[in-house]
Order: C-alpha cells, then sequence, then structure tokens
C-alpha cells in the first residue's frame, strides 16, 4: 500500500468512527450539553502534505462518494452511486440525500443569491471604515455602472470607481473571497439544513471571519460536514449540533455577539425572533424568512396574533401586509431590550417573505417606535382601507413629546359603501426599503450580471422596489376596483395616467403585479372609477340597492378624470421588460415537503394530490365507485360496516393492519 492510499486509507476510516460516535452521542440526546459543535476539517491529513498529495486526497474523497463533478451544470442535480445527488448552485457543491432527511428546496435559489448579492454589501459598509476592501470575483473588469431605471437618463457619478478609489484601494487592505479576515463578518446560519447557504458565503461573499452553520438534526450535521469538507472550506464554515435559541442565548451571554444571522426555517421563525434580536451585534443585520404566508395573510388571523403580535385579514393587499407584521413582531421584540430595527430590504416573492433588517439600540429611537406602527381600517365591502398610527410624536422645540395618536379615521359604517370595518394590525408603516442600499445591490449586479444565476430577476425585483413610493403603506388592485363596482377594467396605463392627471402620485409594487400604490385617498380613486364608468356604462337596474357597486355608483363623481395615457405612466422597469415577476420555473413548484426525523422519503405530493382531487365529484360520476377503494372504510375499521364486498371503501387496509398487529404481538 502507498503512502497516499495509506491517508486515505485513515482518513475514511477516522471519519467512520468520528460519526459513529456522534450518532451515538446524538441517540443518547444528552441535552446537558446544548452546544455540541464538529469540527471535522482533516488539517492533520493535509497539514504535512505538498500539493500533489492533498490533490490526491481530495480525488480519493471524491471517488469514494462516486460523484462526477464534470457532468454537473447549473443548478442541476446528477444522481450518485450512493443514493445521493451531487447538486451545483452559485460557486458551491454539495452532495445530497435523495431521502428526505434534511431539507432543500431549489426553487429558494433566488433567496440565497440575493442574500448573497445583500451580505456582500453589508461587509462593503462595515469593514470599508475599517480600512478593509473587498474584492469580488468579475467586478475587477468590468466598470460599476449604476442600473438606471430610466433608460435614456445618464448615469450617477457617484458609483463609478474614480482613479482615487483605486489609488485608496491599493492603501487599504484588500480581502478576497475564500480568505479569513479577522476584522470580518461573524455570521450565523442557525438552521442550516443541508449547509448549502453557508458554504455559499465562504465561496461567494468576501471579508467573513467565521460561519457557523447550525442545525438541531444530527443527519442535517452528517451532511454539513461532509459538504464543508467537499467544498474545502472548514477555515470559514464550522457545523454545529445546538438547538438555534440556546445557541443565541449563549453567544449573548459570552458576549460573542453575530454579525450576521440568518434565519430560515420551514414554516414560522416567531420562535427564534426574540433570542435573534439579541444576539446580534451593534448595526448587525439580521435575515428572515417566513414560509407560512396562510396565517401571515390572514387565512389564520388568530394564529397570526399569536405567533406575531398582530391580527392579519383577507384583502388583496395581503402580501404586502404580511411584510408589514414581520418587521412590526421584529421591532417589538427589539425595544424589550432598548433595541430598535431599519428595513434594509423587504419583499415579498414566490410563497414566501424575506427581509433584511439592522438592529441597533437606543433608548431614544425606541420611544418613537409606536409612531412607526399602525393599524388598518379595511372595508369588506368596497376594499378602501385607512391607516391609523399608535402614535404620534410632537416636536416642542428641543424636546420631543410621544403621545398617543387620536382617531378613528372612520365611522360607524365605510362612507363609500356603508359596509363595515375589518381591523388589522399593528403593522410596520414606516418604508420597507433604504433605497441608498438597494441602488447600492443594484449597482453590483448589474455591472457584474455573470455572479448569480437569478441575475436577471434580482435585477428586475429590486427595481421594482426603487420605483415604489416608499411612504405609502399597502395598496389597491386593478382588477379588485373593477369586480367592486362591475365594470370593465382599465388598463394599468389608463389608471395611472388618471391618477397622475389628478396630481397625485402613483407606482406598482413589487409585491402584486396588478397593484396600484398611490397618495390618493379613496374618494378620489372611486371618482376615477365612476368617470370610467360613464365611460363604459353598466346595467344599474341589474345591481341590488344594497350592493358596494349600486351605493358606490349612486354619487356623482367630484373629479372629472382623464384617461389620456402619459408618458410617464409606465415604469421604467416595464418599459425595459425587466424580469419583475418569476414564471413558473418547474412543475408543481412551490413549497416542499417537511423533512422526516427518521429519514422516510415522504410520498410525492402530486400523488398525494391526484389520489384525493375531485374524489366526491367523481363518485357521482362513476356508478361502480371503484376508484373509492383507495380509501379505507371507516365503519369497517369501527366494526359497524354491514356491506362486505359491496363497499365502495376499502377493508383490505384495515385487514392487513389488523394481521401485522396480531403477527407482532
Amino acid at each position: 500500500m502507498t503512502s497516499n492510499s495509506l491517508k486515505i486509507w485513515y482518513r475514511r476510516s477516522s471519519v467512520a468512527l468520528y460519526r459513529t460516535a456522534a450518532s451515538l452521542l446524538f441517540e443518547k440526546n444528552w441535552k446537558i450539553f446544548p452546544l455540541i459543535t464538529l469540527q471535522v476539517r482533516y488539517k492533520f491529513f493535509v497539514k504535512d502534505m505538498d500539493v500533489d498529495e492533498a490533490q490526491d486526497t481530495k480525488e480519493g474523497f471524491s471517488q469514494d462518494q462516486s460523484v462526477d463533478q464534470s457532468s454537473t451544470v447549473g443548478c442541476t442535480g446528477d444522481s450518485i452511486k450512493n443514493g445521493g445527488t451531487l447538486i451545483a448552485e452559485g460557486k458551491a457543491k454539495i452532495i445530497f440525500p435523495n431521502a428526505n432527511e434534511v431539507f432543500y428546496n431549489p426553487v429558494q435559489e433566488f433567496n440565497r443569491d440575493l442574500t448573497c448579492a445583500v451580505l456582500t454589501e453589508f461587509a462593503r459598509l462595515q469593514l470599508s471604515s475599517k480600512g478593509i476592501w473587498i474584492a469580488v470575483p468579475g467586478e475587477e473588469n468590468v466598470s460599476k455602472v449604476v442600473v438606471d431605471l430610466s433608460k435614456g437618463e445618464q448615469e450617477d457619478d457617484l458609483d463609478r470607481p474614480s482613479q482615487d478609489d483605486h489609488l485608496n484601494k491599493e492603501e487599504h487592505k484588500v480581502v478576497a473571497v475564500g480568505e479569513v479576515c479577522q476584522d470580518g463578518l461573524r455570521v450565523l446560519e442557525a438552521l442550516a439544513a443541508s449547509g448549502l447557504r453557508s458554504i455559499r458565503f465562504a465561496k461567494e461573499v468576501p471579508g467573513l471571519q467565521s460561519v457557523v452553520a447550525n442545525d438541531f438534526s444530527s443527519k442535517a450535521v452528517e451532511l454539513i460536514t461532509q459538504n464543508i469538507d467537499f467544498n474545502e472550506v472548514g477555515h470559514l464554515v464550522t457545523p454545529s449540533f445546538s438547538d438555534a435559541q440556546i445557541l443565541m442565548y449563549q453567544s449573548k451571554a459570552a458576549k460573542k455577539l453575530f454579525d450576521v444571522i440568518d434565519l430560515d426555517p420551514y414554516g414560522s421563525p416567531s420562535v427564534f425572533l426574540d433570542a435573534a434580536v439579541q444576539s446580534v451585534s451593534e448595526g448587525g443585520l439580521l435575515c428572515v424568512t417566513c414560509t407560512d404566508m396562510a396565517v401571515m395573510a390572514g387565512n389564520s388571523g388568530e394564529t397570526c396574533y399569536s405567533k406575531y403580535g398582530a391580527m392579519s385579514i383577507k384583502t388583496k393587499y395581503c402580501h404586502e401586509m404580511a411584510l408589514r407584521i414581520i418587521l412590526h413582531s421584529l421591532d417589538l421584540r427589539a425595544n424589550c431590550y432598548q433595541r430598535y430595527i431599519v428595513p434594509l430590504l423587504c419583499i415579498s416573492v414566490d410563497f414566501y417573505i424575506r427581509v433584511f433588517v439592522r438592529v441597533f439600540t437606543g433608548q431614544a429611537k425606541v420611544k418613537a417606535s409606536a409612531s412607526k406602527q399602525a393599524f388598518v381600517y379595511n372595508c369588506v365591502g368596497c376594499g378602501s382601507f385607512h391607516i391609523q398610527r399608535l402614535g404620534k410624536m410632537a416636536n416642542n422645540g428641543n424636546n420631543v413629546n410621544y403621545k398617543a395618536a387620536c382617531g378613528p379615521p372612520v365611522g360607524p359604517s365605510c362612507e363609500y359603501c356603508h359596509q363595515r370595518h375589518q381591523l388589522a394590525g399593528p403593522l410596520w408603516a414606516e418604508p420597507l426599503h433604504d433605497s441608498d442600499f438597494v441602488q447600492r445591490i443594484l449597482s453590483a449586479v448589474g455591472s457584474n450580471p455573470g455572479r448569480f444565476g437569478t441575475s436577471q430577476r434580482i435585477q428586475g425585483v429590486l427595481s421594482m422596489v426603487m420605483e415604489e413610493l416608499s411612504d405609502v403603506p399597502l395598496y389597491y388592485t386593478l382588477d379588485n376596483l373593477s369586480k367592486t363596482i362591475h365594470c370593465n377594467s382599465p388598463s394599468l396605463l389608463q389608471f395611472r395616467s388618471a391618477l397622475l392627471h389628478a396630481g397625485y402620485r402613483v407606482s406598482l409594487s413589487h409585491a402584486c403585479k396588478n397593484a396600484i400604490k398611490t397618495d390618493a385617498s379613496p374618494s378620489v380613486i372611486w371618482d376615477i372609477m365612476r368617470c370610467w364608468e360613464k365611460l363604459n356604462p353598466v346595467k344599474r337596474e341589474r345591481l341590488s340597492e344594497s350592493s358596494p357597486a349600486a351605493r358606490i355608483l349612486s354619487v356623482e363623481p367630484k373629479l372629472q378624470a382623464s384617461f389620456t395615457v402619459r408618458a410617464d405612466a409606465n415604469p421604467s422597469s416595464r418599459k425595459q421588460g425587466l424580469k419583475r415577476f418569476q414564471l413558473n420555473p418547474e412543475p408543481f413548484w412551490g413549497p416542499k415537503a417537511r423533512a422526516k426525523a427518521g429519514g422516510g422519503i415522504s410520498s410525492s405530493l402530486q400523488e398525494k394530490r391526484k389520489l384525493h382531487q375531485n374524489k366526491r365529484k367523481e363518485h357521482t360520476e362513476e356508478i361502480d365507485g371503484a376508484h373509492l377503494k383507495n380509501f379505507s372504510c371507516k365503519r369497517f375499521r369501527q366494526g359497524n360496516c354491514s356491506l362486505g364486498d359491496k363497499c365502495c371503501y376499502s377493508h383490505e387496509m384495515e385487514k392487513k393492519k389488523e394481521q401485522n398487529d396480531a403477527g407482532a404481538s
């Protein structure tokens, strides 16, 4: 046996022994040691080797996993012999098991790409004050041009690298991707699953001191450890087996706060928010994903209140409302510790929302938090809404007084359709984005389009974010306005032009394709719709006198709207045809099934959907009911089914279960 072969054999034997010991430790569930950090870097194998021997060791490890790296392209997965798949995303390649032991959703590549872009610009801002420059691959040979939303306008000279910048860059310390920066960012991915995001941070984001990839699943930590070594980022990424809350609380107790904390759980992040706002450093970045949109969008308002401290309702602006609810919850929990949040970027895309906020400490700023929250009065008939601030600030010379706001802004019923109001909130009523920071990201991605696989979509979404009215919470939708008065819908450009002709501001929203954000009051909006109805009359005799449409149209408009299309009515992102809203990336895309702790393979969601779809409808069409044999008979299970073989439902499932129980006993 050669020297290299002996070292490879020794390496594999040690890995197998380590994993066996670790699995025994996890099975014992020793909760008295909640923070168990796994550091398997194999330095003792490579330390005394030359470059060739280290490469041989890596090749031996790759051959052991039967991975064909050359066949991996983009984000595609290639099957490997050990029952797993090699997945490539960005600069990272991970080995992912085919069994549903660890969660992974390829559709969220946009989420991970955007997080890398945000983290890069955050590192650039944080380290520049320390005299440290970061070097991003692809930016050296490309002039940094701002993505100007107006096609023919001149570029912003402030974001162009000048000769003085290059001189300053030579004088300062430059940190490249993959290097350990002692004064860099300490990052925690609290719920790492496969570790893909942490590995991408290490291979794509410069200026990092360390990355902790934590999970409370032994299978996940084993996979994280394997992928860290496979990508050779052990000098930056450390796997950790711990409860995420305990890990964050312990970092606070040890005064080793994280500069960046990333929370991307399966479902709601509510249980982690309290620990997160305490364990992030002063001015640090908190990245939170929520995928429980059914709760936050109004299907279960009481559940939303129990998790986030705000009542949600089912409305057309539910996706932006969800963003503002999570920001309210973050700010409320931070206020308990004399801290407050400053949103950098908050977006609603696909089936989830993603927020990036900074956390600061300041008693005076915390007192102003009440004035940043608001309730929403939403009419159940016509959809008109009014914002009611929770508090207000009054300036008296050098002093600032904080008082309760006065209200309500509405009467007992809606003044337009005489229907009742629903009350939602409290929710965040301040801007969702920092326009300067968003422009930095947009500029960086535009100057280096090959860096991310979803660069086009990042540019499209952030371009819409830059166009949004930052001081106008929530929005109307054009189809709902037309539906309310039972008329044909005006075009987007016509309605926007009518608002602009009337002297009001208007924008779109990234959260909804046909959204209308405007500072015009509901009375102005309904006047415009009344004028449109006169051009496209409806049969009013068919309308019920008590319907919202009849009551709205019974009032003559005070405003004479003009629907002549203006040149500035078409937003620049729409003119340029940017990729603003995602097309279906794959069949049956969306939230994936939760990973199973036992490692069982979950049944296909498509098969379950097909099995249960229209079963009652098919029962009426198919007399024999043979298709219902796929479902077990409840009466047979209870012992009172007298139909026997004539029963439309299956008795075989229950018989097999009884036989298995008898055999086991």
